[in-house]
């Protein structure tokens, strides 16, 4: 699954185009790399993403087959780290 498409079912981002912008921007990083809206999504990957108020870091449990509304967008990934920005 792509990434900008995995941060929207997670509810990671609230829409694919935000989650699209902010890979374009660089603010979503793998390895202190930013990372490409068409990055394939793997179980394990460790994100980074830098909100405007929060850096949030999240290994990636599972990635879905489809998108259905039963899907517990919780169960998806694990938060590792949470903190302010240091912007």
């Amino acid at each position: 699954m792509r990434l900008d498409k995995f941060l929207k079912v997670s509810r990671l981002a609230k829409r694919r185009s935000e989650a699209h912008e902010a890979l374009v921007a660089g603010r979503i990083t793998r390895d202190g790399r930013p990372l490409k809206p068409g990055y394939a999504v793997k179980a394990g990957d460790v994100i980074v993403l830098h909100y405007a108020r929060k850096d949030l870091t999240v290994r990636v449990k599972d990635v879905p087959l489809r998108v259905t509304p039963a899907l517990r967008a919780a169960a998806l990934y694990e938060v590792l780290d949470e903190r302010p920005s240091a912007e």
